[in-house]
């Protein structure tokens, strides 16, 4: 706003000191107009530092249209046309509404003589739409700052929110984990550790008749078989009951992979999968994850992709694992260490890879179901 106002008011004097010394004039008056002009552009010049002070630029703006006054008075009506902008800045200053600007203009006009009104309109209308588009214009970019501002705001609060969020999780998972260590041991103490103790003092008390009653000692130790039998039958099912499934540990790595492939990147990732997912191996949940885990990098590296689809099938005789990209593709595969790595992994339990560039870039890795899975 400060440039347009300080062009506009450049433009005037430019304007009034070719026409006062361009043209013919008394030569007597051209050391006063150069004081004039000269006085003019410091005070012009002197507003904008002083903008944040506000007495002190509506005192300069007022100064500065009092002398444009003081000289078409007293030197040439020309130098009316000075006034036009620092009236515009008084009354801006002031809070007065535009119309009420343009009044004051008009009002002022009255000062000339008839044959300069047309000019002094002019520079007063062009001065005025000069005046008001940049005001509108300082209130959109204020508008637009505080808009950034508020935005910056919410993102530092997303950004402490999402921190905290993290924290949050991981003391949640380390608490988890804690009483999930806590539930086995209760468990254990309780399910077990009592039978465990009567099988000690039964094998204790056989241990103290085997030579007075060897057939109580031996019903005795009888007795604390059976209890260490199904003491041990118990740990073993505390753990299996505590231990998920292969089928849920590989699917839910993978679902967590995907995840996190959306959240960190630009891109969109879904996971899909149908079939009996219990006849697929820990081993072969190791391969799928790890072919998986290298295709999705070749995409994002080299596929320019914009969304990538995973899905874990469950045939008849395989497993059908594919990673499927919307990205450049090739005509021609040329197979990398990451591909040639991706085909060992699968042939170490007897599988394959198939890969397709001609549609985007896909990569499917067929293992076998093993029998009895």
């Amino acid at each position: 706003m400060e440039l347009w106002l300080l062009g506009s008011k450049s433009v005037l004097l430019l304007f009034i000191g070719y026409m006062l010394y361009g043209t013919p004039h008394d030569e007597s008056f051209r050391p006063a107009y150069m004081l004039v002009l000269l006085t003019y552009t410091c005070l012009s010049f002197g507003i904008p530092p002083l903008r944040r002070i506000r007495h002190a630029s509506l005192a300069l703006s007022a100064l500065s249209a009092a002398l444009g006054v003081y000289g078409a008075l007293e030197l040439h009506p020309l130098f009316l046309l000075l006034a036009v902008p620092n009236l515009y800045e008084a009354a801006s200053g002031l809070g007065a509404a535009n119309w009420q600007s343009a009044v004051a203009m008009a009002a002022a006009a009255l000062l000339l003589p008839a044959g300069d009104r047309p000019l002094y309109a002019l520079a007063a209308a062009l001065c005025f739409m000069l005046y008001v588009s940049t005001c509108r214009l300082h209130a959109r970019l204020a508008l637009r700052e505080e808009e950034r501002d508020k935005l910056q705001d919410d993102a530092r609060r997303l950004t402490r929110a999402l921190a905290d969020n993290e924290e949050y999780a991981r003391q949640s998972e380390y608490t988890i984990k804690l009483e999930e260590r806590g539930r086995l041991s209760q468990q254990i103490h309780d399910e077990i550790g009592h039978s465990m103790a009567g099988a000690l003092i039964q094998m204790e008390a056989a241990r103290r008749l085997l030579d007075t009653n060897r057939a109580k000692a031996e019903e005795l130790l009888g007795n604390a078989i059976v209890i260490s039998k199904e003491g041990l039958e118990r740990i073993r099912l505390t753990l299996k009951q505590s231990k998920p499934p292969a089928e849920q540990l590989g699917i839910g790595r993978l679902q967590l992979f995907v995840d996190e492939l959306s959240a960190k990147h630009d891109i969109r990732a879904t996971l899909n999968y149908a079939g009996d997912l219990d006849t697929i191996t820990q081993l072969q949940w190791r391969i799928i994850q790890a072919n998986v885990t290298e295709a999705v990098t070749n995409s994002l590296k080299y596929g320019g992709a914009e969304s990538i689809a995973v899905e874990v099938l469950v045939l008849n005789k395989f497993v059908k694992a594919v990673v499927r990209d919307d990205g450049r593709g090739a005509d021609k595969v040329v197979k990398g260490l990451g591909i040639v790595g991706m085909e060992e992994r699968a042939a170490s339990e007897g599988g394959t890879i198939i890969v397709d560039g001609s549609r985007g870039f896909s990569v499917t890795t067929l293992l076998p179901v093993r029998a009895g899975s």
